[in-house]
């Protein structure tokens, strides 16, 4: 395992005199998890949200603090928890599906089918999001439509260039991030290496202004700058 990555699988969680084995997916960190127990500031500093957000998870039941003196405290499977909630949350899931994904990794009896249930979520979420995607692209193609009528009755005809100037292998990356492709299948289809899809990912992300390339990609479509 390379230095400072930590596999946080599988976890084990004691409730009274039972044991219960608790598989979560093989997620992996890259920086060295907290030490136990780990206080609210400590745990929110770590993961980079607020304390209210930690709260929040608690009031919906996803994280557990306990008591230690006048500290609220987490264990190292609400580490393994939060690590999660992170991976989804930033893939846009809502809380209810987290909610539904943790109740179906409870009965996993393996991280192997921990794995697997985490993938199926993940794939439905794409399937969503690609869904939308095609809805965007449906409304803006209408949008489109309207404003060149209203442009040619007018006599105008609008010549700006649509989003930040691309180089080819940007627009033709940008495109296929749009189609769903990982990097790694980007990187056969252009037939680049897999660190210089990162930098013209990083490039394109760059010139749209955007935080990832999720946002990119929504960017993009909003902005007419790929072909449906």
């Amino acid at each position: 395992m390379p230095h400072g990555t930590h596999h946080l699988q599988p976890i084990t969680s004691v409730s009274g005199q039972t044991g219960t084995a608790l598989f979560f997916p093989d997620l992996v960190q890259t920086r060295t998890p907290p030490k136990e127990p780990v206080a609210i500031a400590e745990m929110a500093e770590f993961f980079g949200v607020t304390h209210r957000t930690l709260h929040f998870y608690e009031e919906k039941g996803l994280l557990t603090a306990r008591r230690m003196g006048l500290m609220r405290v987490y264990g190292r499977d609400e580490i393994a928890r939060m690590a999660l909630i992170n991976v989804c949350r930033e893939v846009g899931m809502s809380v209810s599906v987290i909610q539904d994904l943790f109740e179906t990794l409870a009965t996993a009896s393996s991280t192997s089918e921990a794995n697997l249930i985490l993938e199926e979520t993940l794939l439905a979420r794409r399937r969503e999001l690609a869904s939308n995607l095609s809805t965007i692209h449906r409304q803006l193609q209408q949008l489109n439509a309207l404003l060149d009528h209203e442009e040619a009755e007018t006599g105008q005809l609008n010549t700006e260039p649509k989003g930040p100037p691309l180089t080819e292998t940007e627009a033709r990356c940008l495109q296929l991030m749009v189609e769903g492709y990982t990097p790694i299948r980007i990187a056969r289809t252009l037939e680049l290496k897999t660190e210089e899809v990162s930098a013209v990912e990083a490039s394109i992300v760059d010139k749209l202004n955007a935080q990832n390339r999720f946002q990119a990609v929504a960017k993009a479509v909003l902005l007419g700058m790929v072909a449906n």
